[in-house]
């Protein structure tokens, strides 16, 4: 059987160490920017450059990852950092961002790439899309089960990459927008705050960790994923201790070396292996969907949603406050001083990471040194053992003296965008088919008979069974709309069974006179692209952030493009220069969907709305999704609204906008409130602005860290 790569994270260079220490053939790390962990400790330049050295010298591999998307105004950033890696030489950059492809394919063809994870690549045809721009291995969406991943594995022209250990996401891979929207911290700019761990309660008036999911554990598999042509297996954790890098690679590496073995020697190192996971510290684990048999085992609302071995809640505590002791009872876990524990307030409202300094154990009852203000009822938590701590030889040399590049000052060359007469896939009067205008973006069929009520430029439907019975099959009669002026809205969670029903419809839905799609997965560009008469507009969850990844997917077959729902309006005329601006649609009023669930939920959650600590509203359902049965949204009560902005836009240039009411049936009153907003130019009492004023929040790189999530580990004495 040819060798599979065991990739592991590198947080820190003490996870470095434990990663090499126990057997992976390659390591992935960040720098300090442009990366998905930057809550992680990270490298400097010149700590890269000695493990790659000395990797190297190992015959290990190192890969770096660039894996956030990034703004216009720091395209010279971005530039700079490609150069000095495509001088440096990693083994390949882990990229998101399809304008870290464009500049690295256009400037830096040396430089070997990754697609991420949060690419959401998920079917061969996204993997052909990108691999005609020099993208070498495809870090596959964590949500697919074993059939997907032979069925992308075996139609793919390049390595695939699955993660098979450690933390998952609730939300669909790299289509999450929870974070973002409760104060820009993206988890597409590395900021994520872990808005699924956090405790709800629902409209019932319980409450829990609904959306906490366990961890991605597939030891037991590993065989069955080396026999679906899988290059890599790659387990996650660059925020882990180097205790849990160290447990988790050793594992795999055992039961990996005995792939070749007898049945029997190979159960044994899959036996062994299990033991060495249980003291991963982390969280309980699931298969999730790799076997298509999950249910919903992978979520368990009763627990919070950190990591680590449950010691148990305390009972009270004493001494002064400044310096308090706690007593647990009921504690069948030997602790012991210098070992790291983690506490969690009842509320959900703070969590705190810290070694202990004192330890004191009677048959079940534990005293302990805790941080000041944790009381009663407040859970507590092994996270790292001071008795496991191994030591492993240093992979970065302790000279760094002969390691001195740094990212340059060059500036990125400017992108130009061609007009769109000029554009690859013009078609005489393309422009005048979309006409400027206000678009209506609708959750069904159905609410056309409500937004018919308007003249609107346009209509938005997304592409679903209901649809494609519609209008196809037209089991729904006429549709109040002219079959030129709807658009579908194309499913960003697919597969390669999904892609092959779509494009076995295209030749009907074209002949029938609809012309218009929005691309949301990579796939979808690959056969709507060789489509004669489809026309193409880049949906939302493309991530065109900067000129760079406007000019891929211009070259993939875009005409137009929906900007992220995450833009502000800062970058967005900056991306957009005003002679480009007729290509842009902007949405302007929605609630948007801020996590896309591939499960149903509706038979194990039967609440509506649930409500976190500060009280903000949030709204569960299956409506949009394309297969409504094995799919759930997550969205805001709180609408988006910048139709009070619809003025200066257009006199900016703008002149395509969308009001989307995809996620909820349309309701009368409510499409009349928001189309007289708009006619008035007027701001939606208690809506939210995004980031649309605020933009991105920015980390300072050499700034403390001030988050929730945060861990420390400080000596507590």
């Amino acid at each position: 059987m040819e060798k599979i790569e065991l990739l592991s994270p590198a947080g820190s260079p003490e996870c470095l160490n434990a990663a090499v220490g126990e057997g992976a053939d390659a390591v992935y790390l960040g720098l300090k920017t442009f990366n998905a962990r930057l809550r992680s400790a990270n490298f400097a330049y010149s700590q890269y450059e000695g493990a790659l050295r000395s990797l190297h010298k190992m015959g290990k591999k190192l890969y770096v990852a660039v894996n956030t998307v990034f703004e216009q105004r720091e395209s010279d950033r971005m530039y700079q950092l490609l150069k000095y890696l495509s001088q440096t030489g990693p083994d390949a950059v882990i990229a998101q961002d399809l304008g870290v492809i464009k500049m690295a394919h256009s400037y830096f063809p040396d430089i070997k790439i990754h697609a991420s994870t949060q690419m959401n690549v998920s079917s061969s045809e996204a993997v052909k899309t990108l691999s005609q721009y020099g993208v070498k291995r495809f870090v596959l969406a964590r949500e697919l089960s074993a059939k997907e991943i032979e069925s992308v594995s075996k139609g793919a022209n390049a390595e695939i990459e699955v993660f098979v250990h450690g933390a998952l996401c609730v939300s669909s891979s790299g289509l999450c927008l929870f974070s973002s929207f409760l104060g820009g911290k993206s988890a597409n700019r590395g900021l994520c705050t872990q808005a699924c761990r956090r405790l709800y309660s629902t409209d019932s008036e319980e409450s829990g960790y609904y959306f906490s999911p366990g961890d991605l554990q597939l030891i037991e598999n590993v065989k069955t994923l080396a026999g679906l042509g899988v290059s890599a297996f790659k387990i996650e954790g660059r925020m882990k201790s180097a205790e849990y890098v160290a447990a988790v690679t050793s594992a795999y590496r055992l039961v990996l070396d005995a792939l070749d073995a007898p049945e029997n020697v190979y159960e044994k190192a899959v036996g062994r292996a299990l033991e060495i996971l249980k003291g991963d510290f982390a969280r309980s684990k699931t298969t999730y969907l790799f076997n298509d048999d999950a249910g919903f085992s992978w979520l368990e609302p009763s627990q919070n949603g950190g990591t680590g071995i449950f010691l148990g809640k305390i009972e009270k505590t004493y001494g002064p406050p400044e310096n308090p002791l706690a007593i647990i009872q009921g504690c069948d876990v030997a602790v012991e001083e210098g070992d790291s524990i983690r506490l969690h307030s009842a509320n959900d409202l703070r969590r705190v990471s810290c070694k202990i300094s004192f330890a004191q154990k009677k048959g079940s009852v534990l005293r302990i040194s805790i941080p000041e203000g944790f009381k009663a009822g407040d859970s507590v938590y092994l996270i790292q053992k001071k008795a496991k701590n191994r030591r492993y030889s240093d992979v970065i040399p302790h000279n760094l003296n002969a390691f001195k590049k740094q990212p340059g000052f060059d500036s990125a060359p400017a992108m130009e965008i061609a007009p769109l007469k000029k554009s690859r896939n013009y078609a005489k009067n393309a422009g005048s088919e979309l006409k400027e205008g206000l678009y209506v973006f609708v959750s069904c069929i159905k609410d056309l008979y409500i937004a018919q009520t308007y003249r609107a430029s346009g209509v938005i439907v997304p592409w679903n069974k209901e649809t494609e019975a519609s209008v196809i099959r037209h089991q729904s009669g006429p549709l109040p709309f002219k079959n030129e002026k709807i658009i579908f809205f194309l499913d960003p969670v697919t597969t390669d069974e999904e892609d092959e029903k779509l494009a076995a419809s295209l030749p009907v839905l074209l002949r029938n006179g609809y012309k218009f799609f929005i691309v949301n997965n990579l796939s979808q560009f690959y056969f709507l692209k060789k489509t004669a008469g489809a026309k193409i507009i880049a949906g939302p969850y493309i991530y065109t952030f900067n000129r760079y990844s406007l000019s891929l997917a211009l070259d993939l077959g875009a005409e137009f493009f929906i900007t992220p729902l995450e833009n502000n309006r800062q970058n967005l005329e900056k991306t957009f220069l005003p002679r480009d601006r007729s290509r842009a649609f902007i949405t302007i009023y929605g609630n948007p969907a801020l996590f896309r669930i591939r499960a149903g939920l509706g038979p194990a959650y039967k609440f509506k709305h649930f409500t976190d600590n500060h009280e903000d509203v949030f709204r569960i359902s299956s409506l949009f999704a394309a297969k409504s049965a094995t799919n759930t949204i997550v969205t805001t009560e709180k609408p988006f609204s910048i139709t009070d902005k619809t003025p200066f836009l257009k006199q900016a240039g703008f002149s395509r906008f969308i009001l989307d009411f995809s996620t909820a049936p349309l309701k009368k009153h409510i499409f009349k409130d928001v189309l007289k907003s708009v006619e008035n130019a007027a701001p939606i009492y208690g809506s939210s602005r995004f980031n649309w004023k605020n933009g991105f929040y920015q980390l300072k790189e050499d700034s403390p860290l001030h988050d929730a999530v945060k861990t420390e580990l400080k000596p507590n004495k």
